[in-house]
């Protein structure tokens, strides 16, 4: 019901702003969580980049998902809680539980101050990380019956602890949950319109294409969903009775290479996309820039490997029509353009 207070956790990443701006826009009051309050500022000027003036209805409160501290106060009075924040940092930690811990304690202390505090629906950001990977190939889409395996050969630190987390976060809900009900929506890569220079890692996919600042297109195949789906995903699992104890995935379509992404960029930007590289590069390339870059380790177990998903159920369940992969990979591309974070807008800006 709009006028109720909504917690968003991590209020400065990119889908968590997004919640923010859809909760805005449908009249909700919103409770942020930053680790350090000077990124309130940030935090406003993504919400004006997003077209609506935050004022008085957006509070923020400090707490890290490391820490009790903060979440008493962060979940007070609060209506529903939507728990975005997770750590994904763009190179591969010293150690799994550098991820694993802060991902999966995090969730259970959101869920038991939410629990305490007599919140009415947690919706979790998990991940298509913990539902296609570590599994024998199927011959057929993935769906929201699927579970990662963690154990798999193939699961790395970010898809194992998004894994354990949202496991975690079920357990919670059957053995100490009380009368609060969960929620999970599970994105693949999310693209979309960006706010500001803080935003998703899969944006890092289309910024160096337009950069040129790969020499070629790995040979990866991955989901697209727009950010503007994934919130407003949020916002429907928090009302529907019928998302209650439910998980969804979130993806526009078929799954695409970066082949075709690359392609798709090309078509839609025209001069902008001038630097985009359209040549597939073979595998041993790839394996060879790993060498030099910590960031490229992490698809090495990914080359060439194809999945795919369904969206189904968000459509039947929830009703969503999701914008096409061309859209969400264009209005990425459009984005950056705009806010001068390609090279050649921020040469203009100089």
């Amino acid at each position: 019901m709009a006028g109720e207070l909504v917690l968003v956790t991590g209020g400065t990443g990119f889908i968590g702003a997004h919640c923010i701006i859809q909760l805005l826009n449908a009249g909700y009051m919103v409770r942020t969580t930053v680790r350090n309050l000077a990124r309130e500022e940030d935090v406003r000027t993504m919400i004006r980049q997003g077209g609506v003036e935050p004022g008085e209805r957006l509070e923020f409160v400090a707490a890290d998902l490391t820490s009790d501290a903060g979440w008493p106060e962060a979940v007070a009075g609060c209506a529903y809680v939507l728990h975005v924040a997770s750590p994904f940092p763009p190179a591969i930690p010293q150690h799994e539980d550098e991820l694993i811990i802060p991902a999966r304690e995090g969730a259970l202390r959101v869920l038991r101050a939410a629990r305490d505090a007599g919140v009415k629906r947690v919706v979790l950001t998990s991940s298509y990380a913990a539902i296609g990977y570590g599994q024998k190939p199927k011959n057929r889409p993935n769906t929201e019956e699927d579970w990662t395996d963690p154990n798999g050969d193939d699961v790395r630190a970010y898809v194992k602890s998004k894994t354990l987390a949202e496991k975690a976060a079920w357990d919670f809900i059957a053995r100490e949950g009380g009368a609060l009900e969960l929620s999970v929506v599970n994105p693949v890569g999310v693209f979309g319109p960006v706010l500001g220079p803080d935003y998703s890692t899969s944006i890092l996919l289309v910024q160096r294409l337009m950069d040129g600042a790969l020499p070629g297109c790995p040979r990866l195949y991955f989901g697209c969903v727009d950010v503007r789906d994934v919130a407003g995903m949020h916002i429907a699992c928090m009302t529907n009775p019928a998302a209650k104890g439910e998980r969804f995935l979130a993806l526009a379509g078929e799954f695409l290479s970066v082949a075709q992404i690359a392609r798709m960029l090309k078509r839609t930007m025209g001069p902008a996309a001038k630097r985009v590289p359209t040549m597939e590069l073979p595998d041993f390339m790839v394996r060879l820039a790993a060498m030099r870059d910590p960031a490229v380790q992490q698809i090495l177990p990914e080359l060439g490997k194809r999945k795919n998903g369904s969206n189904e159920k968000a459509r039947r369940v929830l009703g969503w029509t999701f914008r096409s992969n061309e859209e969400c990979i264009t209005a990425t591309a459009q984005s950056l353009v705009e806010l001068g974070l390609l090279k050649d807008s921020q040469k203009k800006a100089a």
